[in-house]
This record gives structure tokens, sequence and C-alpha cells, in this order.
């Protein structure tokens, strides 16, 4: 009778490890989110990510694939504010049934006039106070899905989100040094605004929010006279986008390279910017050294 207790319990015992050792398979719009669900999923996620490192989520093409695999998704996270407009029609064609986790939710928009119309910024990670708001949706649409996990999950997801903290006061700390005169520089195109309004750095692009945008005659001769009256000294290229025309236009200023950015895409395992902190930390670093 004891012989039968015991390895009854020790089965109940194995069952309720099993429920809690829950890995959910988790599909991510693009890399840097990607990244932040691994950060603090950890050992219970798996994660697909639909737009890999070096790639555009602005043009980015689903293939059957990707269907499939968001059909299958415990939870997708993507980051809404307009910035994946391939994605609504994928998600509904999938067939999905999952947690959908919007990982902007909560964020204060910027804005920006484009065309007469007002349009709204949606690379909100580019600040890191932000990026910590990512991080709290996507843990609490962790936990919605495996809440079996929740105390892991939120042990994670406090130390992930106190590390990006602490990344938001090291970038304000690092461009308040450096005169506001000097805290301007010319990239490819208008991905920064959060990051500008957080750390009071002016960026001029080329084109727009949307790396489709295509930028006039008209508009890049006016951005050449704007350069030279700022005396805009460097410019950037972005690791998922093509730096011809920004080239074309620093020749024609006199700006010198400052090095690659990465806005919106991170850099292959072993690159620069593999994960998302790193990506940040990098931008601000080679930003800060241009200016100095």
């Amino acid at each position: 009778m004891k012989r039968t207790a015991f390895f009854l319990a020790l089965s109940m015992g194995m069952m309720v490890h099993s429920v809690s050792a829950k890995t959910l398979n988790v599909v991510t719009s693009f890399s840097i989110l990607g990244d932040i669900v691994q950060q603090v999923g950890g050992e219970h996620v798996t994660v697909k990510t639909l737009v890999g490192p070096d790639g555009d989520p602005h043009t980015f093409e689903p293939s059957p694939q990707d269907s499939a695999a968001i059909g299958k998704a415990d939870v997708v996270v993507v980051n809404g504010l307009g910035l994946e407009g391939w994605l609504d029609r994928l998600i509904k064609a999938s067939g999905f049934k999952g947690q959908l986790v919007v990982a902007s939710d909560g964020v204060a928009t910027h804005t920006i006039d484009e065309d007469g119309k007002t349009v709204v910024d949606p690379h909100a990670w580019n600040s890191a106070a932000n990026g910590a708001r990512y991080a709290q949706n996507i843990v609490k649409g962790l936990i919605n899905a495996d809440p079996e996990d929740k105390a892991a999950l939120i042990k994670a997801g406090d130390d992930y989100i106190a590390q990006l903290h602490e990344l938001d006061s090291w970038a304000k700390k690092r461009f308040s040094d450096i005169p506001e005169s000097k805290r301007i520089v010319l990239t490819s195109h208008d991905a920064f605004g959060y990051f500008s309004r957080a750390y009071h750095v002016r960026f001029l692009a080329v084109q727009g929010l949307s790396s489709e945008s295509e930028a006039s005659a008209k508009d890049v001769a006016a951005l050449i006279d704007q350069i030279k009256a700022d005396h805009v000294t460097t410019w950037f290229m972005e690791n998922q986008l093509d730096p011809r025309l920004v080239k074309q236009i620093a020749s024609a200023t006199g700006a010198q390279p400052g090095g690659e950015l990465f806005p919106e895409a991170l850099s292959p395992k072993g690159g620069p910017a593999a994960t998302y902190t790193q990506a940040f930390k990098h931008n601000v670093d080679v930003i800060a050294d241009s200016m100095k």
C-alpha cells in the first residue's frame, strides 16, 4: 500500500512538473520583438521571428510557411502602430486562435506630418523606456498563455525591465554632456522620432516613417540646403536599407560617415547588435561618438 502511494505521489509530481514546464510557441513580427520575448521568456518560449536580422519590417512579404507558423502559435507578438501593414491579413488567413500581444500598447505615441496627413510613428522601441513598456506587455501576454509559469516570467521580466531603465538613464547622461547644437545627424529614414524625443537628438532623414516612401528631387534639394544650414557633419547608414541615396546626399554636403545604425532590425548573431539592448547601446554610442 505504501509503495502504491509512493508511486502515485511520484507520478502526480511528475505531472505537475510537466504542466509547469510548458513551452510556449511564440511568433513575433520582427527581430527586436523576437529578442525581447526570448529575454523575458527564457526556457518557457520557443520563438520564431518572421522578419529576421537585417530585414525590413515595412516591406516584408510573408510566405505560406509564415501563415502556417502563425496558425500553430500559442502567442503572436506584434508591434502595432501601423508598422506591419502586411500582418493583419496574414493572422486572419492563418486561423490563429491564440494570445495576440500588441507590444506598443500604452506608449505615448509620436506623430509627424507626411504629405498633409498626421501619421503615427511606429518606431516606439527606439526609446529604452518604451522598450521597458514593450517588455511589460509581453510578460503579461506570456503569463496569460502560461499562468503556471507566472513567477518565473515575472522574475525574468522584472530583471530585464530594470536593465532597460538603466540603459535609458545612461543614454540621457551620454547625450547631456554634448552641446545641443552638435546633437544633429543625417539618417536614411525617419525611424528615430522616439529616440529624438527621449534623448534630445535631432535627426534629418532622406525618407519618411516607412522605407517604402520615396523622396522627390525637390525634397532632396531642400534636405541638402537644410544640412548645410544646420552644419550637419555626420551621416549614418541603416543595416536594413540601401545606403546609396543617403550617401549621395552626404557627398553633396560634405558630411562624413558615422557608421551603421540598427533602428528596426538586429544584426545576425555575433554582430554588434544581436540583441535589443546591444542594438540600443550601439546606436547611442556611435551617434554620441560622432558628435564629440
